[in-house]
């Protein structure tokens, strides 16, 4: 059984990650090229423990990746591992539930110390972004994170669907459910997220769930 799952598209980063964690990790080291392929094999694989998780993935948009494997697998620990070094995104990044934020640029050691930081119940950050970082998330952010943690699976992705411009027709469609079914979703949604219609709830989603700069 896997005890972690590499989600990123470059093969060769990969490899040398899973190289990396065979010490403290072993072989239970699973990989996943897209977003796609990333839930399929959660759905699979129950006893995972950690997931690393490139920003910048095909099928992962910013945080959204991120906010929607914490909504699913509450218990999944997720490492962040990406290029982007923006520390707003770094910061709405532990506010939304990452346990470490990794830059690619790490040395694979300092990955290490963060595997073992997480797994003793940490959570870790590089030395050097530390300081930057020392301050709190922003009032909305933290706001947003618990707000979003209301939502249930299902209504996660309908305010995801939202936030692409997608009807209730269509999100029908694409969950294959009834419209009415959509409506009550809706509702439940702008109830929980304290707004008053659809396009707030979309735009509210999309702009704390961008990271620019993605790499």
């Amino acid at each position: 059984m896997a005890r972690a799952i590499i989600a990123d598209d470059h093969p060769l980063f990969r490899a040398a990650l899973k190289q990396a964690l065979a010490a403290p990790l072993g072989s239970d080291v699973l990989e996943a090229e897209n977003f796609s392929e990333l839930q399929t094999v959660l759905a699979q694989e129950r006893q995972v423990e950690l997931l690393f998780l490139d920003l910048n993935m095909p099928g992962n948009k910013g945080l959204t990746g991120l906010t929607a494997i914490r909504n699913q697998y509450p218990d999944v620990l997720i490492l962040i591992v990406s290029a982007n070094e923006n520390t707003d995104v770094i910061r709405r990044a532990m506010a939304f539930g990452a346990s470490a934020y990794v830059p690619k640029s790490a040395p694979l050691p300092m990955l290490i110390t963060a595997v073992e930081a997480v797994l003793a119940g940490d959570s870790w950050l590089p030395e050097h972004l530390q300081d930057e970082l020392s301050r709190p998330p922003s009032a909305e952010s933290q706001d947003f994170a618990s707000k979003l943690e209301q939502l249930t699976p299902q209504q996660f992705k309908v305010l995801a669907c939202i936030a692409d411009g997608l009807l209730n027709k269509q999100i029908a469609y694409e969950l294959d459910v009834q419209e009415t079914t959509i409506k009550q979703h809706v509702s439940a949604i702008l109830r929980k997220l304290g707004v008053y219609n659809r396009t707030q709830a979309g735009v509210i989603f999309h702009d704390m769930l961008k990271a620019e700069n993605d790499a």
